[in-house]
């Protein structure tokens, strides 16, 4: 079974919605409505929605007629290579495998030329030499530093595997949300055409004497909502495709996605979903490798207060004896007072505070899960009704009611009445299996999200982290 590293990695490449049963009755463009016989569109309603809107549009990029759909697999392509906090978070892993370097580096030896009491009656000085001093470190010091580095390294490693997912998790999210818009829009444009179609049966039935100028109003007035409406979800698509754009990490013009809502996987169950995360989450696997790079801090801590031995020495010339002399000297710090007692308790204090930031994450963890199950099992609930009973009802409605029509025994209203009602409820499917969506999204990928967000850091705000030398 591949691990969680590899499983991000195909995932930000190559993955896509699972899945591809059809939305029912939102794919398909449903039947045309046939207008009554002799109805004839004589006065045409104003469907110039720039009029209707005062010219108020949008104004960035219209839809490209001749240059395709975008696919999830493209923009998660782009997004892996073109996300800036992708880049930041693996920087983070460079920066932490430095400091593992610099911190098991030996200290350079210093030399140094002493010349004494030079000038004295006109000589050279009664002694020159060269001294080489040495800082020899004890108690496996710089090793236990390097340890503690890599294991940062593993927590920078972790965190940005979690990087990885929020921007692939958002990337779905946003491409689902633009998905939907695009079909939602899609319907909205047959509830405008069936206002439409109202308006002018209205007029035709008020010069029969059938309607009344209260009826006319209210069908105008419906046909300007439908067209607000119809403008609202145009912006919608935008805002959507944009904002994925943001993620994706390049400004792509706007253009159709392809792609599908549906999934037919099957239902996820809350104790399952939730041991997966405990089990592979890599904000609880990297929670994990801090608390052992802790636990390496104390150690390291423990053994600050050893005394290092300076070890010089080196060759010189007496010019009063005219001999050649030598030096030597031995240094070591007495820790009497002075046992990096401080911050060992403050090593030992960010170590508990690691055990229970675990905790507190997990808990966290299960407090968004528990939210995000319950939007899914709500959506799941509604689609699966909608898609058995509402939704075939409401066409069937439609299709009986259309029948009725056409053999005179129900008016075109009620049959308008009925196609808007149907309309309506394909919509809220839509929205519904959005709502599903993001929740699964969600759920299989750790809870993640904030792929914009700057990449965590491997220390925590109030950690153990400012010292000279790196250790």
């Amino acid at each position: 079974m591949p691990s969680y590293r590899q499983l991000a990695f195909l995932l930000l490449c190559w993955g896509t919605f699972s899945g591809a049963a059809s939305l029912a009755w939102g794919q398909a463009s449903p039947a045309p409505i046939p207008s009554p016989p002799g109805l004839l569109l004589t006065s045409p309603p104003n469907n110039n929605l720039d009029t209707v809107a005062a010219g108020v549009r949008w104004t960035g990029d219209q839809p490209r007629t001749n240059g395709g759909s975008f696919t999830l697999d493209q923009l998660l392509d782009l997004a892996a290579q073109n996300n800036p906090t992708i880049l930041q978070a693996q920087f983070q892993i460079t920066a932490s495998l430095a400091k593992a370097q610099q911190a098991g580096l030996y200290p350079n030896p210093t030399v140094t030329y002493t010349a004494e009491n030079i000038g004295v009656e006109g000589t050279a000085g009664e002694w020159q030499g060269a001294e080489l001093q040495q800082r020899f470190v004890t108690a496996n010091k710089l090793q236990i530093s390097r340890d503690k580095y890599l294991q940062r390294a593993k927590v920078a490693e972790h965190l940005a595997v979690a990087q990885q997912f929020r921007v692939c998790n958002d990337v779905r999210l946003y491409f689902a949300k633009t998905l939907a818009a695009q079909q939602i829009l899609t319907l909205q444009k047959e509830l405008l055409k069936t206002a439409e179609d109202n308006l002018v049966t209205t007029r035709e039935q008020l010069n029969l004497g059938q309607a009344n100028q209260v009826d006319l109003h209210k069908a105008n007035a419906m046909l300007r909502r439908e067209q607000l409406a119809l403008l609202q979800a145009e912006n919608r698509i935008r805002r959507e495709f944009f904002q994925l754009c943001a993620f994706v990490g390049v400004d792509l013009p706007y253009q159709p996605l392809a792609g599908d809502l549906a999934d037919n996987a099957e239902l996820i169950d809350f104790d399952q979903a939730y041991q997966r995360i405990l089990r592979e989450s890599p904000q609880i696997l990297a929670s994990h490798s801090k608390l052992r790079e802790d636990r390496i801090t104390v150690s390291r801590e423990s053994v600050e207060w050893v005394p290092d031995v300076i070890v010089g020495g080196g060759p010189g010339y007496n010019f009063e004896s005219s001999d050649a002399t030598a030096a030597l000297n031995v240094m070591i710090e007495l820790p009497i007072y002075d046992r990096n007692q401080g911050t060992i308790r403050q090593a030992q204090s960010d170590y508990v505070r690691q055990q229970n930031e675990i905790r507190r994450l997990e808990m966290k963890l299960r407090m968004t899960l528990a939210e995000q199950y319950e939007h899914y099992l709500s959506a799941s609930q509604h689609v699966l009704t909608y898609e058995e009973i509402v939704v075939p009802e409401l066409r069937a409605a439609y299709e009986t009611s259309l029948k009725s029509y056409q053999a005179n025994r129900a008016e075109w209203p009620n049959v308008l009445h009925v196609y808007h009602d149907f309309t309506q409820r394909r919509i809220e499917l839509i929205e519904h299996l959005l709502q599903k969506r993001i929740s699964e999204i969600l759920i299989e990928g750790y809870l993640l999200q904030g792929g914009l967000d700057a990449a965590s850091n491997p220390t925590p705000p109030g950690h153990i982290d400012a010292t000279p030398n790196p250790r």
